[in-house]
């Protein structure tokens, strides 16, 4: 599982900056990019602690979370019980998530992911408890770092694209205008994000 910067980087942020939407927004920041860090487990759960707050909120969870387990994995998360993980601040459900993951994780961590497109990925890992779309997709981009992911079940990408276009008023069309940053909807989505946080996003 490749760690860093994503190899078509360079070639998405070439091509990204030339846009007429989004190319002010790329050229703001020529030295970040994403950055895969090769753990499936702790980006998986670190996802679920995000889901649906603020990307400060969430850091401050995560934050909780690691200084009580000490590192994300399978083995150290289920020394812990549910109860225990929801003192860091996570919901009950987030909370009973992230521990039925840890019971589950062999079935869960496969080992032939370069064998499987994007939907069939997505289709493996919504069929565990906890993970939807949303949560899946944020797994091929910042695990897997699949170069062509936009999850319009994502509210900041949403409101980053209806604030460079604000005729896209409806989620049809924000997921339509993505369409013209084929085949590096996973970089823009990055700049997107990169717009409405003052850090940027990490899973």
């Amino acid at each position: 599982m490749d760690t860093g910067r994503p190899t078509w980087w360079g070639d998405a942020v070439k091509a990204l900056s030339e846009d007429d939407l989004l190319g002010a927004v790329v050229r703001s920041y020529p030295d970040e990019s994403l950055e895969g860090r090769g753990d499936l487990f702790s980006t998986l759960v670190r996802s679920i602690v995000g889901q649906q707050i603020s990307v400060l909120a969430a850091d401050a969870v995560w934050g909780r979370l690691v200084e009580l387990v000490s590192e994300i994995t399978p083995e150290a998360i289920r020394k812990f019980s549910a109860e225990e993980l929801a003192t860091c601040g996570l919901s009950r459900p987030k909370a009973s998530y992230i521990h039925g993951l840890a019971l589950e994780a062999t079935a869960l961590l496969l080992e032939n992911w370069d064998d499987h497109t994007d939907a069939e990925l997505i289709k493996h890992f919504s069929s565990f408890r906890g993970i939807g779309p949303w949560t899946s997709e944020m797994m091929l981009i910042f695990t897997f770092m699949r170069p062509d992911v936009f999850s319009i079940g994502d509210i900041g990408l949403i409101r980053a694209v209806q604030k460079l276009a604000p005729e896209a008023d409806t989620k049809e069309k924000v997921l339509e205008i993505s369409k013209r940053w084929k085949p590096y909807r996973t970089a823009a989505s990055w700049f997107l994000w990169r717009m409405l946080d003052p850090v940027p996003v990490e899973y």
